[in-house]
């Protein structure tokens, strides 16, 4: 006869701690992603977030890059609201660029990528030949080509005085300077125009032939199909460009000889801000004028999307 013995259960050994255990193993398995993102968390913190702190510290100083900054409180601030027309002066310059380079830009960029949707052959290279202005405009070397053509006795005079347009050279002249800045800022529209294009292959025909069973023409197909579908492409650019023409230097810089002229005629802010912190040795006024830049262009950003609710369009938001 045999007896069934049942081991008694082991008392000595503690609850189980699966929580513990899985946080374990979590850590032991995230470990490589933050050794992988470490060298960009190194570059932020020393790189971003440490310049900025400190940027911030300087622009309640006074500091010339060679004497100990000095606490001086809001007297940066002070000053450069109530006692500066050059910075007021700056801060008009920029608007004016912003308000009329920006919307050219995108049109043009809008204009040659529709173009190019019902362009059968040779896309690939229209499409490339008009992005390489965006990969060079940016550079000083193009800036110099751009005073060039629009200096006294130029390209762009001589074939204005041809047609009987008699400007002079708009480099020299305070009426024109800045435009010649904003055609080159149009000039660059190839970075724009790519994600115009692929955002209008994205919409469906269908929507094209609908609207055409409905006796809609080409200029009523824009408004009431392309315009309401490509409105989220086309708040992407304005934000981008918006945001990049209110940092505009380089061709500032070039085309007015670095000093914003004629007549301040080009004194952009960030041109502005170069002179005060480089030039005239007074880094906490730049720094300050920095961060009033960073705060507008904040506002800006902001008041974009908040209206943005009004006019973007998302096919999808109905599910939402």
């Amino acid at each position: 006869m045999s007896v069934l013995t049942t081991r008694p259960p082991d008392r000595t050994a503690g609850p189980p701690a699966p929580r513990k255990g899985r946080a374990r193993r979590r850590r032991e398995q995230q470990w490589p992603a933050y050794v992988f993102l470490s060298p960009w968390m190194i570059g932020a913190v020393a790189l971003t977030l440490v310049p900025m702190a400190v940027s911030l510290y300087l622009s309640f100083t006074d500091y010339n890059l060679f004497d100990p900054p000095h606490w001086v409180g809001l007297r940066n601030y002070t000053e450069m609201l109530t006692e500066d027309p050059r910075y007021w002066r700056s801060v008009g310059t920029t608007l004016l660029y912003v308000v009329v380079a920006v919307p050219l830009k995108l049109g043009l960029a809008l204009g040659v990528a529709m173009l190019l949707r019902n362009l059968g052959r040779g896309r690939a290279f229209y499409r490339s030949a008009f992005y390489a202005p965006s990969l060079l405009g940016a550079s000083m070397s193009i800036a110099l080509v751009w005073r060039a053509l629009f200096n006294d006795g130029g390209t762009v005079a001589r074939v204005l005085d041809a047609v009987g347009i008699h400007t002079g050279g708009w480099v020299g002249n305070p009426d024109y300077a800045v435009f010649a800045v904003v055609l080159l800022t149009v000039w660059q529209f190839g970075a724009p125009m790519v994600i115009f294009l692929a955002g209008l292959q994205q919409i469906s025909p269908d929507l094209y032939e609908a609207a055409a069973l409905d006796g809609a023409g080409r200029w009523r197909q824009f408004l009431s199909v392309t315009v309401p579908m490509l409105s989220p492409v086309v708040f992407f650019n304005l934000v981008l460009e918006t945001i990049q023409s209110f940092q505009v230097f380089t061709p500032a810089f070039a085309i007015s000889g670095g000093d914003g002229g004629p007549a301040d005629s080009t004194l952009f802010y960030t041109l502005y801000l170069y002179e005060r912190g480089f030039t005239a040795s007074h880094m906490g006024y730049a720094a300050a004028m920095a961060w009033m830049l960073l705060l507008a262009i904040g506002v800006v950003t902001l008041i974009l999307f908040r209206t943005s609710r009004s006019w973007v369009f998302y096919a999808d938001e109905e599910d939402r």
